[in-house]
């Protein structure tokens, strides 16, 4: 899975926060009744909310991985627009195709 530079030297420089963060995150995925890829997608959302290019990247390969299909993905971000408006789906559209161009051609 791709990680990028700033995340790899965030956990080596800081190792026990970053072990207590993954612990967390693992806790809230654990704390519900919602299936991986629902959690997922519900992340992209949030992502797509806090308009984070790395993140909404992360959460589509994420969402990618746990079964969600293209169509789900576009969905889920498209559903932001009434939300976050339309400048910030767009940006959230336009990294999410990055990510499924590559995933495409990684094939």
């Amino acid at each position: 899975m791709y990680l990028p530079k700033i995340y790899e030297k965030f956990s080596t420089k800081f190792p026990e926060v970053f072990k207590d963060y993954e612990q967390l995150g693992q806790t809230c995925r654990k704390a519900g009744p919602l299936d991986q890829k629902s959690q997922d997608l519900i992340k992209l959302g949030i992502a797509v909310g806090a308009n984070s290019r790395g993140a909404v990247m992360s959460h589509t390969r994420k969402a990618l991985e746990s079964g969600a299909t293209r169509e789900e993905i576009t969905h889920a971000v498209l559903l932001s627009l009434t939300t976050t408006g339309f400048p910030n789906m767009i940006a959230a559209m336009g990294w999410v195709g990055d990510v499924l161009r590559e995933s495409q051609s990684e094939r």
